[in-house]
């Protein structure tokens, strides 16, 4: 299968600090490929090297088998970005931000017309579409920032924290047009924080650590690689001060996270776990109303290889 992208020992140093270190990974044509790490790990240098913003240091990357340095017109021809940070002009209306956008892709004026039709329906604003950008909610924002990466029907779409601090509504018409683009055989590249995000999006994850890359595999095959690493979930009809610490006491807990009403208990050993909490609850006249054995979570695998001390939340 053709690569969207294939990195090559890519490398990047600012004066002596060394950001991305001699990485090497592939991304499918057609795939939804997250890029997952801490800050400062080297996302958004990674980034801005597969796009052309950024020179590297050494090693190349390569975009449809477009060197992405000595070919930049033709791999950016297949290239749609979407940063962050809004690109939109606040005083300029959804439309003639989408025409403005479209010009500097060099889109023809029938072309972009058409696509800007398609693409202020798709994303709901049509209704909007003469009002100035300075009006909308940071979640129209998010979706007419979304539409100008697509002004140019890429085939390869990078989605930097596309969904991050959206209202409901937003966030799921994006990923709604996420699925769909990706069906028309669109290729992604997603950063998020969203770890659950990437895990119920993404056919494969890259987590990128100190410059290196740490781990690259699906979802399911990474948490199998931590199966110890297992939790139950419990919530009861009561709680006092010291549930989290009396909870730790447990034979076989190894950690205890509250998280909102419930309490995660990680273990190797979930059935001693489970005898363990029958026993507590009956002693302190507790009912247990929701209980759950869970495997190995993403945020678990990303917590292992980033090396994040995650503490203990007390009441």
């Amino acid at each position: 299968m053709e690569n969207a992208i294939e990195a090559k020992n890519l490398t990047k140093y600012f004066d002596k600090f060394l950001a991305v270190d001699n990485i090497n990974f592939e991304v499918t044509k057609g795939e939804i490929f997250g890029f997952l790490g801490p800050n400062g790990a080297g996302k958004t240098t990674t980034i801005r090297m597969l796009t052309g913003l950024a020179k590297p240091s050494d090693g190349s990357a390569r975009i449809f088998g477009y060197d992405i340095q000595k070919q930049t017109i033709a791999a950016k021809r297949y290239v749609g970005i979407v940063s962050e940070f809004s690109n939109i002009y606040d005083d300029l209306s959804a439309w003639d931000n989408l025409m403005f956008t479209g010009e500097l892709y060099q889109v023809s004026k029938p072309e972009r017309e058409k696509r800007a039709e398609e693409l202020l329906e798709m994303f709901r604003l049509n209704d909007r579409r003469n009002e100035k950008a300075k009006g909308f909610s940071k979640g129209m924002k998010r979706r007419l920032t979304l539409s100008m990466g697509l002004i140019n029907t890429p085939q390869l779409l990078f989605l930097d924290e596309p969904t991050s601090g959206l209202d409901v509504q937003s966030a799921l018409i994006i990923k709604d047009v996420i699925s769909e683009l990706n069906q028309k055989g669109v290729t992604i590249f997603l950063t998020t924080h969203a770890i659950e995000e990437a895990n119920l999006t993404c056919d494969r994850v890259a987590i990128i650590h100190k410059g290196k890359i740490a781990a690259i595999d699906s979802p399911e095959k990474l948490k199998k690689t931590i199966q110890s690493v297992q939790s139950v979930e419990v919530a009861f009809d009561k709680t006092k001060p010291r549930t989290s610490k009396e909870l730790e006491k447990i034979q076989s807990v190894n950690e205890v996270r509250k998280e909102g009403d419930k309490f995660k208990l990680y273990t190797h050993d979930p059935p001693n776990v489970l005898s363990g909490l029958w026993d507590y609850a009956k002693a302190n006249d507790l009912k247990p109303i929701s209980l759950n054995t869970l495997g190995p979570s993403l945020e678990d695998v990303f917590v292992r290889l980033t090396e994040i001390e995650v503490k203990t939340k007390k009441e």
